[in-house]
């Protein structure tokens, strides 16, 4: 069988208008407040979905809402996970 011809590679150089790298001011970590709201804010969304389920029909305001509960206790837990993108 015959052999096939092997192609030489030209050698890579790299483009010569390369940007050159930016510093970025490190940050520090997150102020212990926002954890708390953070950790809060999912604990208050889990708590209302909660309170809702077993206690819904008994709670005047609650009873009110009706299926707008779900929604209310999600956009909390939704908040709350939000946050996590920014915590450091």
């Amino acid at each position: 069988m015959p052999k096939s011809k092997v192609r030489k590679k030209t050698a890579y150089t790299p483009p010569a208008n390369k940007n050159t790298a930016v510093k970025v001011r490190a940050q520090g970590p997150s102020h212990p407040v926002y954890l708390a709201v953070m950790f809060g804010l999912m604990l208050l969304g889990l708590a209302w979905i909660v309170v809702n389920y077993l206690a819904g029909h008994r709670i005047d305001f609650l009873a009110e809402l009706g299926n707008w509960n779900f929604a209310i206790g999600f956009a909390l837990m939704i908040t709350g996970l939000l946050m996590t993108m920014r915590w450091r």
